[in-house]
Protein backbone atom coordinates (compact mmCIF):
# COMPACT_ATOMS: atom_id res chain seq x y z
CA UNK A 1 0.00 0.00 0.00
CA UNK A 2 3.09 2.57 0.16
CA UNK A 3 2.88 2.59 -3.47
CA UNK A 4 6.46 4.55 -4.03
CA UNK A 5 6.50 6.22 -7.30
CA UNK A 6 9.68 3.99 -7.71
CA UNK A 7 7.94 0.70 -7.40
CA UNK A 8 9.16 -0.48 -10.49
CA UNK A 9 12.71 -0.36 -8.89
CA UNK A 10 12.43 -0.22 -5.67
CA UNK A 11 12.38 -3.38 -2.75
CA UNK A 12 9.98 -4.01 0.38
CA UNK A 13 13.51 -4.10 2.31
CA UNK A 14 14.26 -0.72 1.42
CA UNK A 15 10.54 0.73 1.66
CA UNK A 16 10.91 -0.72 5.43
CA UNK A 17 13.92 1.09 6.24
CA UNK A 18 13.22 4.35 4.88
CA UNK A 19 9.73 4.05 5.94
CA UNK A 20 8.87 4.79 2.42
CA UNK A 21 5.34 6.76 1.35
CA UNK A 22 4.20 6.95 -2.07
CA UNK A 23 1.35 8.13 -4.43
CA UNK A 24 -1.27 5.93 -2.14
CA UNK A 25 0.40 7.22 1.21
CA UNK A 26 -2.92 9.69 1.46
CA UNK A 27 -5.38 7.11 1.79
CA UNK A 28 -3.80 4.20 3.02
CA UNK A 29 -0.94 5.26 5.20
CA UNK A 30 2.58 4.51 4.98
CA UNK A 31 4.63 1.62 4.81
CA UNK A 32 4.65 1.52 9.25
CA UNK A 33 1.00 1.30 9.38
CA UNK A 34 1.44 -2.02 6.98
CA UNK A 35 4.02 -3.51 9.29
CA UNK A 36 2.92 -6.61 10.98
CA UNK A 37 6.15 -8.54 12.06
CA UNK A 38 9.74 -8.90 11.11
CA UNK A 39 12.38 -10.92 11.63
CA UNK A 40 15.78 -9.18 12.35
CA UNK A 41 19.08 -10.00 13.09
CA UNK A 42 20.41 -7.94 16.11
CA UNK A 43 23.97 -6.66 17.33
CA UNK A 44 24.12 -10.45 19.36
CA UNK A 45 24.18 -12.12 15.82
CA UNK A 46 20.38 -14.11 16.97
CA UNK A 47 17.38 -13.55 14.78
CA UNK A 48 14.71 -11.99 16.61
CA UNK A 49 10.70 -11.94 15.51
CA UNK A 50 9.45 -8.59 16.31
CA UNK A 51 5.95 -7.84 16.58
CA UNK A 52 2.98 -5.65 18.22
CA UNK A 53 2.58 -6.66 21.86
CA UNK A 54 0.21 -6.28 24.88
CA UNK A 55 1.36 -4.45 27.98
CA UNK A 56 1.07 -8.40 29.76
CA UNK A 57 3.48 -10.00 27.02
CA UNK A 58 5.61 -6.84 27.73
CA UNK A 59 5.76 -7.62 31.38
CA UNK A 60 6.84 -11.19 30.90
CA UNK A 61 9.58 -10.06 27.99
CA UNK A 62 11.32 -7.83 29.94
CA UNK A 63 11.78 -10.49 32.98
CA UNK A 64 13.53 -12.84 29.84
CA UNK A 65 17.23 -13.02 31.12
CA UNK A 66 18.55 -12.62 27.74
CA UNK A 67 19.87 -9.70 25.06
CA UNK A 68 15.76 -9.36 23.79
CA UNK A 69 14.90 -8.91 27.69
CA UNK A 70 17.20 -6.46 28.30
CA UNK A 71 16.18 -4.56 25.00
CA UNK A 72 12.44 -4.72 25.48
CA UNK A 73 13.41 -3.03 28.92
CA UNK A 74 15.57 -0.42 28.33
CA UNK A 75 13.10 1.08 24.99
CA UNK A 76 10.35 0.52 27.42
CA UNK A 77 11.94 2.13 30.33
CA UNK A 78 13.37 5.14 27.73
CA UNK A 79 9.89 5.99 26.89
CA UNK A 80 8.17 6.09 30.34
CA UNK A 81 11.12 8.01 31.70
CA UNK A 82 10.79 10.61 28.86
CA UNK A 83 7.29 10.42 28.26
CA UNK A 84 6.11 14.23 28.21
CA UNK A 85 9.51 14.85 25.95
CA UNK A 86 8.96 12.20 23.63
CA UNK A 87 5.37 13.13 22.76
CA UNK A 88 5.89 16.84 22.34
CA UNK A 89 8.51 15.55 19.56
CA UNK A 90 6.17 14.31 17.21
CA UNK A 91 6.15 16.17 14.02
CA UNK A 92 2.68 17.23 13.05
CA UNK A 93 2.14 16.03 10.06
CA UNK A 94 0.73 13.28 8.22
CA UNK A 95 4.29 11.65 7.20
CA UNK A 96 7.13 11.56 8.94
CA UNK A 97 10.52 10.28 8.35
CA UNK A 98 13.13 11.87 10.44
CA UNK A 99 14.65 10.38 13.69
CA UNK A 100 12.75 7.16 15.44
CA UNK A 101 9.90 7.26 15.88
CA UNK A 102 9.63 6.92 20.20
CA UNK A 103 5.97 8.60 19.75
CA UNK A 104 4.26 5.64 17.55
CA UNK A 105 5.59 2.64 20.04
CA UNK A 106 2.91 2.46 22.97
CA UNK A 107 -0.36 2.30 21.28
CA UNK A 108 -3.88 1.78 22.09
CA UNK A 109 -2.02 -0.35 25.17
CA UNK A 110 0.29 -2.31 22.32
CA UNK A 111 4.38 -2.18 22.35
CA UNK A 112 5.58 -2.25 18.91
CA UNK A 113 9.31 -2.40 18.22
CA UNK A 114 8.60 -2.78 14.53
CA UNK A 115 7.74 1.19 14.91
CA UNK A 116 11.54 1.84 15.49
CA UNK A 117 12.86 -0.44 12.79
CA UNK A 118 10.91 0.38 10.49
CA UNK A 119 12.33 3.95 9.01
CA UNK A 120 15.47 3.31 10.96
CA UNK A 121 17.71 2.90 7.76
CA UNK A 122 18.93 -0.24 8.62
CA UNK A 123 20.91 0.88 12.18
CA UNK A 124 19.08 -0.81 14.94
CA UNK A 125 19.65 -4.38 12.84
CA UNK A 126 19.11 -6.39 9.54
CA UNK A 127 15.92 -7.01 8.54
CA UNK A 128 15.64 -10.76 6.96
CA UNK A 129 11.62 -11.15 7.12
CA UNK A 130 9.14 -8.91 6.91
CA UNK A 131 5.09 -9.93 6.98
CA UNK A 132 2.96 -7.15 5.36
CA UNK A 133 -0.74 -6.72 4.96
CA UNK A 134 -2.20 -6.33 1.24
CA UNK A 135 -5.11 -4.13 0.44
CA UNK A 136 -7.38 -5.44 -2.71
CA UNK A 137 -7.47 -3.17 -5.28
CA UNK A 138 -10.60 -1.24 -6.38
CA UNK A 139 -12.61 -2.45 -9.63
CA UNK A 140 -12.49 1.05 -11.34
CA UNK A 141 -10.30 4.42 -11.41
CA UNK A 142 -10.44 7.68 -12.29
CA UNK A 143 -7.89 10.64 -12.96
CA UNK A 144 -8.84 14.04 -12.72
CA UNK A 145 -6.30 16.79 -13.99
CA UNK A 146 -5.92 20.71 -12.73
CA UNK A 147 -4.16 22.94 -14.23
CA UNK A 148 -3.25 26.25 -12.16
CA UNK A 149 -2.14 29.07 -13.32
CA UNK A 150 -1.03 30.48 -10.14
CA UNK A 151 -0.60 28.62 -6.38
CA UNK A 152 -2.69 31.75 -4.35
CA UNK A 153 -5.51 29.41 -3.39
CA UNK A 154 -3.24 26.26 -3.84
CA UNK A 155 -3.88 25.23 0.41
CA UNK A 156 -7.59 26.00 -0.16
CA UNK A 157 -7.77 23.72 -3.55
CA UNK A 158 -6.20 20.75 -1.17
CA UNK A 159 -8.64 21.09 1.59
CA UNK A 160 -11.41 21.47 -0.51
CA UNK A 161 -10.20 18.56 -2.52
CA UNK A 162 -9.62 16.21 0.67
CA UNK A 163 -13.21 16.22 1.54
CA UNK A 164 -13.87 13.83 -1.80
CA UNK A 165 -11.30 11.03 -0.11
CA UNK A 166 -9.08 10.84 -3.47
CA UNK A 167 -6.99 7.51 -3.40
CA UNK A 168 -4.07 10.15 -4.92
CA UNK A 169 -3.45 13.61 -4.82
CA UNK A 170 -0.22 14.45 -6.64
CA UNK A 171 1.32 17.25 -8.21
CA UNK A 172 4.08 18.81 -10.56
CA UNK A 173 5.24 22.01 -11.22
CA UNK A 174 5.83 24.04 -14.25
CA UNK A 175 9.65 23.30 -14.38
CA UNK A 176 8.46 19.77 -14.99
CA UNK A 177 5.74 20.33 -17.03
CA UNK A 178 8.32 22.29 -19.37
CA UNK A 179 11.06 19.66 -19.58
CA UNK A 180 8.32 16.72 -20.41
CA UNK A 181 7.25 18.43 -22.99
CA UNK A 182 10.86 19.71 -24.66
CA UNK A 183 11.75 16.12 -24.64
CA UNK A 184 8.49 14.53 -25.11
CA UNK A 185 10.36 11.60 -27.14
CA UNK A 186 11.58 10.35 -24.25
CA UNK A 187 8.01 10.58 -22.19
CA UNK A 188 6.47 8.82 -25.11
CA UNK A 189 9.56 5.88 -25.34
CA UNK A 190 8.76 5.30 -21.47
CA UNK A 191 4.89 4.77 -21.93
CA UNK A 192 5.42 2.67 -24.67
CA UNK A 193 2.87 1.83 -27.57
CA UNK A 194 2.72 3.31 -31.06
CA UNK A 195 4.39 6.98 -31.04
CA UNK A 196 2.15 8.71 -33.54
CA UNK A 197 -0.76 7.77 -31.66
CA UNK A 198 1.05 8.78 -28.38
CA UNK A 199 2.72 11.81 -30.15
CA UNK A 200 -1.40 13.50 -31.08
CA UNK A 201 -2.16 12.60 -27.70
CA UNK A 202 -0.71 15.30 -25.89
CA UNK A 203 -2.46 17.44 -28.54
CA UNK A 204 -4.62 19.08 -25.80
CA UNK A 205 -2.14 19.97 -23.13
CA UNK A 206 0.04 21.74 -26.10
CA UNK A 207 -3.45 23.78 -27.46
CA UNK A 208 -3.74 24.44 -23.29
CA UNK A 209 -0.60 26.24 -23.35
CA UNK A 210 -1.11 28.01 -26.11
CA UNK A 211 -3.61 29.43 -24.98
CA UNK A 212 -3.28 30.48 -21.57
CA UNK A 213 0.62 29.66 -20.71
CA UNK A 214 2.23 26.95 -19.14
CA UNK A 215 0.36 26.17 -16.01
CA UNK A 216 2.12 27.20 -12.32
CA UNK A 217 1.57 23.91 -11.23
CA UNK A 218 -0.55 20.43 -12.53
CA UNK A 219 -2.26 18.37 -10.08
CA UNK A 220 -3.22 15.20 -10.51
CA UNK A 221 -6.50 13.58 -8.09
CA UNK A 222 -7.21 10.06 -8.47
CA UNK A 223 -10.47 8.49 -7.43
CA UNK A 224 -11.28 4.94 -7.25
CA UNK A 225 -14.32 2.83 -6.34
CA UNK A 226 -16.12 -0.72 -6.78
CA UNK A 227 -19.39 1.19 -8.05
CA UNK A 228 -18.85 2.78 -11.15
CA UNK A 229 -21.88 4.60 -11.34
CA UNK A 230 -20.66 5.89 -7.05
CA UNK A 231 -17.25 6.73 -8.69
CA UNK A 232 -18.87 9.07 -11.93
CA UNK A 233 -20.75 11.16 -9.56
CA UNK A 234 -18.29 11.83 -7.09
CA UNK A 235 -16.13 12.95 -10.35
CA UNK A 236 -18.51 15.10 -11.53
CA UNK A 237 -19.32 16.55 -7.88
CA UNK A 238 -15.58 17.50 -7.53
CA UNK A 239 -14.88 18.67 -10.99
CA UNK A 240 -18.03 20.94 -10.03
CA UNK A 241 -16.15 21.93 -6.87
CA UNK A 242 -12.31 22.51 -8.52
CA UNK A 243 -14.03 25.16 -10.89
CA UNK A 244 -13.66 28.20 -8.64
CA UNK A 245 -10.06 27.22 -8.23
CA UNK A 246 -9.51 26.60 -12.36
CA UNK A 247 -10.63 27.31 -15.36
CA UNK A 248 -9.04 23.86 -16.44
CA UNK A 249 -9.80 20.61 -15.64
CA UNK A 250 -10.36 17.71 -17.12
CA UNK A 251 -12.12 14.51 -16.01
CA UNK A 252 -9.82 11.86 -17.93
CA UNK A 253 -11.81 9.30 -19.38
CA UNK A 254 -9.48 5.93 -19.24
CA UNK A 255 -6.22 4.73 -17.76
CA UNK A 256 -4.91 4.43 -20.75
CA UNK A 257 -5.55 8.71 -21.00
CA UNK A 258 -4.13 9.03 -17.79
CA UNK A 259 -0.99 7.15 -18.20
CA UNK A 260 1.01 10.06 -19.65
CA UNK A 261 0.42 12.28 -16.91
CA UNK A 262 1.72 10.06 -14.24
CA UNK A 263 4.83 9.22 -16.52
CA UNK A 264 5.24 12.94 -16.81
CA UNK A 265 4.76 12.13 -12.24
CA UNK A 266 7.14 9.48 -12.04
CA UNK A 267 9.64 9.92 -15.28
CA UNK A 268 10.32 14.35 -14.45
CA UNK A 269 13.75 12.97 -12.29
CA UNK A 270 15.14 10.58 -14.83
CA UNK A 271 14.30 13.25 -18.09
CA UNK A 272 16.10 16.19 -16.11
CA UNK A 273 18.71 13.97 -15.36
CA UNK A 274 19.53 12.74 -18.82
CA UNK A 275 19.19 15.58 -20.65
CA UNK A 276 21.30 17.84 -18.59
CA UNK A 277 25.01 17.98 -19.47
CA UNK A 278 27.88 19.00 -17.07
CA UNK A 279 25.27 18.36 -13.84
CA UNK A 280 24.76 16.28 -11.22
CA UNK A 281 21.00 15.27 -9.30
CA UNK A 282 21.48 16.59 -5.87
CA UNK A 283 18.66 15.37 -3.98
CA UNK A 284 20.13 17.13 -0.45
CA UNK A 285 16.08 19.18 0.12
CA UNK A 286 14.03 17.02 -1.57
CA UNK A 287 11.95 15.49 1.01
CA UNK A 288 9.86 18.29 2.78
CA UNK A 289 6.80 18.59 4.74
CA UNK A 290 4.41 20.97 6.61
CA UNK A 291 0.68 21.05 7.05
CA UNK A 292 -1.23 21.85 3.13
CA UNK A 293 -3.13 24.70 4.87
CA UNK A 294 0.11 26.86 4.31
CA UNK A 295 1.12 25.62 1.13
CA UNK A 296 0.06 29.16 -0.03
CA UNK A 297 2.31 31.16 1.90
CA UNK A 298 5.11 28.07 2.07
CA UNK A 299 5.94 27.15 -1.74
CA UNK A 300 6.28 30.65 -3.26
CA UNK A 301 9.02 31.17 -0.21
CA UNK A 302 10.63 28.24 -1.32
CA UNK A 303 10.51 28.85 -4.90
CA UNK A 304 11.90 32.56 -4.53
CA UNK A 305 14.87 31.17 -2.18
CA UNK A 306 15.84 28.37 -4.50
CA UNK A 307 15.82 31.02 -7.47
CA UNK A 308 18.50 33.47 -5.55
CA UNK A 309 20.51 30.59 -6.83
CA UNK A 310 19.26 29.76 -10.33
CA UNK A 311 22.70 30.85 -12.05
CA UNK A 312 24.03 27.78 -9.65
CA UNK A 313 21.27 25.26 -10.19
CA UNK A 314 18.47 23.82 -12.06
CA UNK A 315 15.08 22.33 -10.16
CA UNK A 316 11.66 20.44 -10.11
CA UNK A 317 9.26 20.52 -7.85
CA UNK A 318 6.91 17.53 -7.91
CA UNK A 319 5.37 16.13 -4.61
CA UNK A 320 2.06 15.14 -2.64
CA UNK A 321 0.37 18.52 -2.03
CA UNK A 322 -2.39 16.38 -0.41
CA UNK A 323 0.12 15.76 2.32
CA UNK A 324 1.88 19.27 1.95
CA UNK A 325 4.62 16.80 0.86
CA UNK A 326 7.60 18.15 -1.84
CA UNK A 327 10.33 16.63 -3.64
CA UNK A 328 12.79 19.39 -4.68
CA UNK A 329 15.47 18.09 -7.33
CA UNK A 330 18.66 20.26 -7.72
CA UNK A 331 20.75 20.19 -10.91
CA UNK A 332 24.40 21.18 -9.68
CA UNK A 333 27.71 20.52 -11.10
CA UNK A 334 28.92 18.91 -7.75
CA UNK A 335 33.12 19.66 -9.46
CA UNK A 336 32.90 23.56 -8.81
CA UNK A 337 33.67 24.13 -5.19
CA UNK A 338 31.44 27.17 -4.84
CA UNK A 339 28.16 24.99 -5.90
CA UNK A 340 29.29 22.32 -3.51
CA UNK A 341 29.67 25.04 -0.49
CA UNK A 342 25.87 25.87 -1.23
CA UNK A 343 24.58 22.84 -0.20
CA UNK A 344 25.11 22.99 3.59
CA UNK A 345 24.01 27.16 2.90
CA UNK A 346 20.61 26.15 1.09
CA UNK A 347 20.03 23.28 3.80
CA UNK A 348 19.92 25.45 6.69
CA UNK A 349 17.78 28.01 4.88
CA UNK A 350 15.15 25.35 3.47
CA UNK A 351 15.35 23.62 6.64
CA UNK A 352 14.52 27.11 8.48
CA UNK A 353 11.42 27.30 6.53
CA UNK A 354 10.28 23.85 6.60
CA UNK A 355 10.45 24.12 10.49
CA UNK A 356 8.97 27.92 10.77
CA UNK A 357 5.90 26.14 9.44
CA UNK A 358 5.92 23.18 11.75
CA UNK A 359 7.09 20.86 9.11
CA UNK A 360 9.42 17.85 8.89
CA UNK A 361 12.80 17.64 7.09
CA UNK A 362 11.77 14.16 5.77
CA UNK A 363 8.46 12.93 5.00
CA UNK A 364 9.27 9.38 3.46
CA UNK A 365 12.90 9.31 2.04
CA UNK A 366 14.66 9.21 5.34
CA UNK A 367 17.61 10.66 7.01
CA UNK A 368 21.11 9.23 5.49
CA UNK A 369 24.12 11.45 5.59
CA UNK A 370 22.99 14.30 4.21
CA UNK A 371 19.89 15.32 6.98
CA UNK A 372 21.13 13.08 9.72
CA UNK A 373 23.00 17.01 11.05
CA UNK A 374 19.71 18.51 10.82
CA UNK A 375 18.23 16.35 13.26
CA UNK A 376 18.67 18.49 15.88
CA UNK A 377 17.81 21.76 14.16
CA UNK A 378 14.34 19.99 13.71
CA UNK A 379 13.93 18.08 16.95
CA UNK A 380 16.34 20.05 19.68
CA UNK A 381 19.12 18.17 21.50
CA UNK A 382 16.90 16.23 24.66
CA UNK A 383 14.93 14.55 21.80
CA UNK A 384 18.35 13.56 19.56
CA UNK A 385 20.16 12.57 23.18
CA UNK A 386 17.22 9.52 23.14
CA UNK A 387 17.99 9.20 19.74
CA UNK A 388 21.47 8.30 20.71
CA UNK A 389 20.10 6.32 23.83
CA UNK A 390 17.94 4.33 21.18
CA UNK A 391 20.95 3.39 19.12
CA UNK A 392 23.18 2.73 21.63
CA UNK A 393 20.50 -0.18 23.15
CA UNK A 394 20.17 -1.84 20.42
CA UNK A 395 23.63 -1.61 18.99
CA UNK A 396 26.13 -0.44 21.56
CA UNK A 397 29.32 -1.74 19.23
CA UNK A 398 27.93 0.86 16.47
CA UNK A 399 28.27 -1.40 13.83
CA UNK A 400 24.90 -1.53 11.72
CA UNK A 401 24.86 1.79 9.31
CA UNK A 402 27.08 3.50 11.32
CA UNK A 403 26.48 7.72 11.15
CA UNK A 404 22.86 7.84 10.02
CA UNK A 405 20.13 8.78 12.62
CA UNK A 406 23.07 9.23 15.24
CA UNK A 407 26.74 10.27 15.19
CA UNK A 408 26.83 11.73 11.80
CA UNK A 409 27.77 15.36 11.15
CA UNK A 410 28.02 17.97 8.01
CA UNK A 411 31.54 17.89 7.75
CA UNK A 412 31.48 13.57 7.30
CA UNK A 413 28.66 14.14 4.71
CA UNK A 414 30.15 17.12 3.11
CA UNK A 415 33.30 14.88 2.42
CA UNK A 416 31.54 11.86 1.11
CA UNK A 417 29.35 13.68 -1.85
CA UNK A 418 30.30 12.77 -5.05
CA UNK A 419 33.08 14.82 -6.24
Amino acid sequence: PSYPASKDICAIGGMISNNSGGEKTLAYGKTQDHVQELKVVLSDGEEHIIRPISETELQKKIKEKNFEGKLYKNIADLIKKNKTIIERARPKVSKNSAGYALWNVWRNSVFDLTQLIVGAQGTLGIVIEAKLDTLRVPKHSRLVVIFLNDLINLGDLVLEALKYKPDSLESYDDKTFSLALRFLPGIIRNMKGNAILLGLSFLPELGLILSGGLPKMVILAEFVSDNEEELISRLNSFKLSMAKFSKSVRVLRSEKEAEKYWTIRRQSFKLLHEHTKGKETAPFIDDVIVDPKYLPEFLPKLNAMLDRYKNKLIYTVAGHPGNGNFHVIPLMDLKDVEVRALIPKISEEVYDLVLEYGGSITAEHNDGLIRTPYLEKMYGRSVVKLFEKVKFIFDPLNIFNPRKKVGGSLKYSLEHIKS
